[in-house]
């Protein structure tokens, strides 16, 4: 079980049920319900930094995604939709609905940012309005790749690999390629604090976890392009925020503002002095940007 707790001081610990996949929460505070989803290779301890200020004012609803952290691993299968954006969206929806909350804002980084806009299409009557950090659409880096983003972004390449290929060359040293991929994308392994870095390490040394990790991914260049390919032409209506880290790859590649306008109504947003995880390597920065976007009029 999540040895976590020493991160989010006063919230309280919950495994509950969805309709696939049982999912390990953390709720805090009181007030507007606000739901807030991680990445990868991470967990819900990425947001160890800001939950606890934003629970001042908000009903604060910190899960892992399934697959991660301590959430469990229900097989992808053949297609591999047990992992897709859909399937973990409409886990969090379940969770919040169990929490008693029908309508709720929702941040989300890398993969969680990606569950958020799927969220956002699928379930409009439950997202308030989301902030999605360091992402452009799956379906944009699937139609605009070429040697750089290959470059920059291969884990999306290698991580799609048949089972088990990625599975076991990650398996023969897995904190290592943990600790590469935390190092990456204009971050560095001094941006987390010991107590987070020694969960996503306890987290990723189970096979399973980094299997589902796998499936994340393959289910991201397979069904979650036939759901947004179904979905062309659809923009997200909800008041939406997109913040990305000047010195990583969303920075580097992409005109990020301009991507999502074609995806969404009503977006604004701008950089951030950090790389790919700006959460912990910018915790205030990023803490006032979703203060003041959550009480907007």
């Amino acid at each position: 079980m999540t040895d976590s707790g020493q991160l989010f001081e006063g919230f309280g610990q919950r495994r509950i049920p969805t309709s696939g996949a049982e999912i390990n929460v953390r709720v805090g505070g009181s007030g507007p319900p606000l739901l807030l989803l991680h990445g990868f290779p991470q967990t819900h301890a990425m947001w160890h930094q800001i939950a606890p200020a934003l629970a001042a004012t908000h009903t604060v609803v910190v899960p892992d995604l399934r697959g991660y952290g301590d959430s469990s691993t229900p097989p992808g299968g053949d297609d591999h939709a047990g992992y897709s954006f859909r399937a973990m969206a409409a886990d969090q929806v379940e969770v919040m609905r169990t929490l008693g909350h029908q309508r709720f804002a929702v941040v989300g980084h890398d993969r969680g940012a990606r569950v958020t806009h799927r969220m956002a299409l699928d379930h409009p009557e439950a997202v308030e309005r989301l902030a999605m950090l360091d992402i452009v659409p799956t379906r944009h880096v699937y139609g605009h790749t070429d040697k750089r983003l290959a470059t920059v972004y291969y884990h999306w390449f290698f991580l799609i690999q048949p089972d088990e290929l990625p599975e076991r060359l990650i398996g023969n040293d897995p904190i290592y390629y943990l600790h590469s991929a935390l190092g990456s994308f204009g971050s560095g392994l001094d941006s987390y604090a010991p107590a987070a870095l020694a969960e996503y390490e306890r987290c990723f040394a189970d096979p399973q976890t980094r299997h589902a990790m796998c499936e994340d991914y393959r289910a991201a260049a397979t069904v979650d392009l036939e759901h947004d390919k179904a979905d062309t032409g659809r923009r997200v209506q909800q008041p939406t925020l997109v913040l990305w880290g000047a010195k990583g790859a969303v920075g580097a590649l992409y005109e990020p503002l301009t991507v999502w306008r074609d995806y969404a109504t009503n977006v604004r947003g701008h950089s951030i002095d950090a790389g790919h995880f700006l959460v912990e390597q910018q915790p205030d920065e990023v803490l006032t940007e979703i203060r003041a976007f959550l009480t907007e009029t």
